[in-house]
């Protein structure tokens, strides 16, 4: 995946592995807090929450089994050995079970904030079709990446970001998030009413890193506008450290979607309001024309 860092990855693995937040901190050899504000920085990345009673009883929610499915094609580093237990979670496993051959199989690709969009409805399709086995690819954000899985027959149903319509993969517009711009609650641009576009070119810039498929779409999405912002100062996908900063009032901060969302709800941080907003991102949805019946059924329930 390329939003959240490695590092964050591989607690949440270990997370699931050690079952407690105090074992998974020992195993790791750092502390619980360490453990808890990765963990609480990657939630917030995603955009859901992994899982319940974290400093308690943890079990993973919904979302975060299917998080947990989808790791194993994140990258071929990352571990193979888990399966899905319906009473705790995740538990290691020698080897996943066979599945049936009677039962239809889609994978379902989306940004990890995309899918926590839909993860409701998603599960209410998987309980009225038992007949039906989705898996979750996580790794697609851009529209290249999109239709290469979808040509290669690696996804079924494939959602990604796109500023319009896109030759390939065709596609058709689901909805659209609004880029905002945050900086810390007392910086003299914070503080007022409207600032001018012009005036960001000499404000220090946070970001996350160059690789981050947010950043890319971001990005490009800036450079079309015509908005110009200032060098980063930190390019990094640890938002802790992106809010810290924020708060110490050390630059501005560019973002979307669900993350902009809770950006706005936070102490210490506000939006920059801007004379005119920035270019809006589209979240767009195609559908492998090869896939079965049961992954137009999907795609049609997860549009409405």
């Amino acid at each position: 995946m390329a939003t959240p860092s490695l590092r964050q990855l591989d607690i949440f693995a270990q997370m699931v592995a050690s079952g407690s937040l105090s074992r998974c901190a020992g195993d790791l050899g750092v502390t619980p807090d360490d453990v808890a504000r990765d963990l609480a920085s990657l939630e917030l990345r995603l955009g859901y929450r992994l899982f319940d009673d974290l400093a308690g009883a943890p079990r993973l929610t919904a979302a975060g089994r299917k998080t947990a499915e989808a790791m194993t094609l994140l990258s071929q580093d990352r571990p193979e050995n888990w399966q899905v237990d319906q009473a705790d979670g995740i538990v290691p496993a020698a080897a996943p079970p066979e599945s049936s051959s009677s039962r239809q199989s889609i994978v379902l690709a989306a940004p990890a904030p995309v899918f926590g969009h839909f993860q409701e409805a998603l599960a209410a399709f998987e309980a009225a079709n038992d007949d039906v086995a989705i898996t979750l690819d996580l790794t697609i954000h851009l529209a290249d990446e999109a239709a290469w899985a979808l040509r290669r027959g690696k996804a079924d149903i494939a959602y990604f970001y796109a500023l319009g319509e896109t030759d390939e993969p065709l596609s058709r517009y689901g909805w659209s998030e609004q880029i905002n711009l945050y900086a810390g609650a007392d910086h003299p641009l914070a503080r007022r009413d409207s600032v001018a576009t012009g005036e960001l070119a000499a404000m220090p810039t946070l970001a996350m890193e160059a690789h981050n498929g947010l950043r890319r779409i971001i990005d490009e999405a800036l450079l079309r506008g015509g908005i110009r912002l200032g060098d980063p100062v930190l390019e990094t996908d640890n938002l802790f450290d992106i809010m810290t900063i924020l708060r110490e009032g050390a630059g501005c901060f560019a973002a979307f979607g669900p993350l902009a969302r809770d950006l706005g709800r936070m102490t210490g941080i506000r939006r920059i309001a801007l004379e005119r907003p920035l270019p809006a991102i589209e979240v767009r949805q195609a559908l492998r024309p090869e896939s079965a019946p049961a992954a137009a059924a999907l795609a049609e329930f997860l549009f409405l």
